[in-house]
């Protein structure tokens, strides 16, 4: 396992972003408030930082680094539905769960989305609430509500 720590820009509330990765990909990235491991990066994760880095610059809007997707099948299969939504839109639950299969798999497909590893390349920032409004999100609504308000203010430039 490899694991590198990078600064969050400012305006987010922790103060790293935690890069973890193995010899296949990404396995985790998430935010944190100290470095509670060793960093041992390697290329990947040296890559991934130089993305982050990029997408928070506004200067790159989709990412391409190798995954390493781990969780049951459904679970997968919404990850890999996420990536599908582009920079700046939003998918309502609802739609997430008809591109899934089902609009009875809202509830699922929620579940799904609270256990992504891989915050921001996994863009589970970008699925809202049927009804519009901010719900859910693992790492935080302050911090979802910065991630899609950065995307529209890059995209306004």
């Amino acid at each position: 396992m490899y694991d590198y720590f990078m600064p969050a820009p400012l305006g987010l509330k922790h103060p790293y972003i935690h890069i973890s990765c193995n010899d296949i990909g990404i396995k985790s990235i998430s935010f944190v408030d100290k470095k509670h491991c060793e960093e041992k990066p390697n290329a990947l994760a040296f890559d991934c930082a130089d993305s982050l880095e990029k997408y928070f610059n506004g200067k790159l809007f989709s990412f391409d680094l190798p995954l390493d997707l781990q969780g049951t099948p459904f679970q997968i299969k919404v990850w890999q539905t996420l990536l599908q939504i582009k920079f700046a839109q939003t998918w309502s639950y609802k739609e997430l769960a008809l591109k899934i299969g089902s609009i009875n798999y809202c509830r699922a497909v929620g579940g799904a989305n609270a256990k992504n590893p891989i915050f921001i390349i996994v863009p589970c920032h970008r699925v809202i609430g049927n009804n519009g409004k901010l719900v859910g999100y693992a790492g935080g609504l302050d911090i979802k509500q910065w991630l899609l308000e950065h995307e529209k203010k890059i995209l306004s430039i």
